[in-house]
């Protein structure tokens, strides 16, 4: 398989579905896939406004690929894990609202690429997994971070320490995903939603993306400030006008 099939990208409309393509290998994470995903997120073709994060051959995501495990000094790792953490966070910070489909494995790597995400669905097939304690070794692609904020410290080093596998159910209960669907399902539900998510005002979208994960991360007042500051931007844009005229005229909005 060439680089360029690493990953395959379909557009239709403003919603492209990305699919992670390496077949026969659960599509664990190496850096070529962890570079393509990067390209793609730095550069959404022209006219996208939401994005579907989706695996091939009945997996999502089963993490690094431990076949191709480079081994590095301290100093190495931590580097690689700072990469990471910046193709993560361009995931979730990007400004595109993104939609994960999920089957099978959603292990290690391929959980903290699913919380990168904004809007999680899960097949009965899906496994939710952090093995990396089991390993000698711990997270490094923001999981302390981004599934600990989800379960809490403490569920969360339960989760490590004895290699605790969920599913769907578990999951939805806990927070991992948001939805819960039957084989099959996963995919046509992302598209219903990215279609929802892409007639919103975009920038509402961008705002409730940056905002609300930024907000937690504040002290109470600051927290209300910054929620004021983003009413104050949205709520006097032209979109805002046109979803208030919609409102009144009895119609769906049209926006940018």
């Amino acid at each position: 398989m060439s680089d360029s099939d690493i990953i395959k990208i379909e557009v239709e409309g403003p919603v492209a579905t990305v699919t992670m393509n390496r077949p026969g290998k659960r599509n664990a994470m190496n850096d070529t896939l962890l570079a393509a995903l990067d390209g793609f997120f730095s550069n959404p073709p022209e006219g996208v406004k939401v994005v579907i994060l989706t695996g091939t051959d009945g997996h999502y995501c089963s993490g690094l690929d431990l076949s191709e495990h480079v081994s590095r000094d301290a100093e190495g790792t931590m580097r690689h894990s700072r990469g990471w953490h910046a193709v993560m966070d361009k995931i979730q910070f990007g400004g595109l609202p993104v939609v994960s489909a999920m089957f099978g494995a959603v292990i290690g790597g391929g959980l903290e690429l699913a919380t990168s995400t904004h809007v999680r669905i899960a097949e009965p097939s899906t496994i939710f997994q952090l093995p990396e304690g089991r390993r000698g070794i711990y997270v490094g692609g923001g999981a302390s971070v981004r599934v600990g904020r989800i379960l809490g410290a403490d569920r969360m080093t339960e989760m490590m320490l004895t290699g605790r596998k969920y599913g769907a159910d578990d999951g939805y209960m806990l927070g991992l995903c948001h939805h819960s669907v039957g084989e099959g399902e996963a995919l046509p539900l992302a598209k219903k939603l990215a279609g929802q998510i892409a007639d919103n005002a975009p920038l509402s979208n961008y705002v409730m993306i940056h905002a609300l994960a930024r907000i937690e991360d504040m002290s109470k007042q600051d927290g209300l400030f910054t929620e004021s500051l983003c009413a104050a931007l949205t709520q006097t844009s032209p979109d805002a006008q046109e979803g208030l005229k919609a409102f009144l005229e009895k119609r769906n909005p049209t926006f940018r």
